[in-house]
């Protein structure tokens, strides 16, 4: 007996409902999700350590405290530079008072050049405070300090996941006869991830020292901050470089003037952009396998949920969910070409094999009427009879 067919539309309908669920219950425990999530991407980014340890027979206990004092020397660290910079960002804002003063001038005399009324002027500044002029990099910096706030839970989670990563790789390998999709998914998944924090952070470190250097340079206040802040924002997509650049070019334009911003725009795109947007996509590739679109929608998304580390870990949890809901499915190729924007079977997808031309059938050959013999009469020769 056939089963009745569930409607597409229902489908769509019950699998979008369920993602809103879903996602609302994520962000109404985000500050939990959050330090989760960073704690399986660190894992993630320092498991070749582990691999080569073990390859080398190292003890147990050393394939648990390498990676885990890897990860905490590099989270310690983060912490004492952006809270020494941001205490000194607080402290320097008030500073720039008459400076912002002195600009709201000279923009109300060139504003009465154009004949724009000063009133207008007035109330559009008066709603300007100047100690709100960098809240952008402050909002960002002070989310990320309150996920690396959590350190002990995040420590934990660390140390939790170093010891059950031998026992979960045991179990993968176990689970490739059951559920091979799945398995190969996540596999799939921790080596894009791995492979997209490698190149990122490569880059967003070469970016953070060249915009240290131009930044001294050109003696605009913090440079190291703006230099770790332009190293944080690489993992932004899309709007990450728009980020990093408009607290150094705003704090350029209230200590050195419009010429100081106008250089440090230019240094930026000269650094930033020509790294990031023809020569670090070269050595990506597709590692991603996310659109362009998809990963702009992954990052409102995640941002909206999660906060500041949902935009900072946007294309690692993006990758997760298309290993779960997507990679894992062996029915969903045309979805992973939607999300990847490649046709099935071009890179990132999988064609279907191409069933072998058919062949007309053969005409059965008439069989041969067989042929009687008449008996002759006697003394005649036999003539054959159709």
């Amino acid at each position: 007996m056939l089963q009745p067919q569930v409607p597409r539309a229902l489908v769509v309908l019950l699998g979008a409902a369920a993602a809103v669920v879903t996602l609302a219950g994520i962000r109404s425990v985000a500050s939990i999700a959050g330090p989760v999530v960073l704690a399986l991407v660190l894992v993630i980014a320092v498991a070749p350590i582990r691999g080569w340890l073990a390859a080398r027979r190292a003890p147990g206990w050393l394939l648990v405290a390498a990676p885990l004092l890897v990860v905490l020397l590099v989270l310690l660290a983060m912490v004492a530079i952006l809270t020494v910079s941001v205490a000194q960002l607080a402290a320097l804002i008030p500073t720039y008072s008459q400076q912002f003063t002195d600009l709201a001038d000279q923009a109300e005399r060139l504003a009465a050049g154009f004949g724009v009324g000063t009133e207008q002027i007035d109330q559009a500044l008066s709603a300007f405070n100047p100690a709100q002029l960098l809240d952008l990099a402050q909002g960002l910096f002070t989310g990320l300090l309150g996920v690396l706030s959590s350190l002990f839970l995040i420590v934990v989670l660390l140390l939790a996941m170093c010891l059950d990563a031998a026992g979960f790789s045991r179990l993968m390998s176990s689970g490739t006869g059951h559920r091979p999709a799945l398995v190969e998914a996540l596999a799939e998944f921790s080596r894009k991830t791995r492979r997209y924090l490698v190149v990122s952070t490569v880059f967003g470190l070469i970016c953070a020292v060249l915009d240290i250097a131009a930044l001294y340079a050109l003696s605009v206040p913090l440079p190291l901050l703006w230099g770790i802040l332009a190293l944080i924002t690489n993992y932004i997509p899309n709007i990450g470089f728009i980020i990093g650049l408009a607290p150094p070019a705003l704090l350029g334009l209230l200590d050195g003037g419009v010429r100081t911003m106008m250089l440090v725009i230019v240094a930026y795109v000269a650094i930033n952009v020509v790294i990031q947007s023809f020569i670090q996509p070269k050595f990506l590739g597709d590692a991603v396998g996310l659109s362009t679109t998809v990963t702009l929608l992954s990052l409102i998304l995640w941002a909206f949920v999660l906060g500041p580390i949902g935009a900072l870990l946007a294309i690692p949890l993006s990758l997760l969910t298309r290993a779960l809901l997507i990679d894992s499915d062996p029915s969903a190729k045309w979805a992973a070409a939607l999300v990847s924007g490649r046709p099935p079977g071009d890179g990132d997808g999988r064609r279907e094999p191409e069933a072998p031309a058919k062949t007309p059938p053969k005409t059965p050959e008439r069989p041969a009427t067989p042929t009687t013999t008449k008996a002759a009469p006697s003394g005649g020769r036999a003539r054959p009879e159709a």
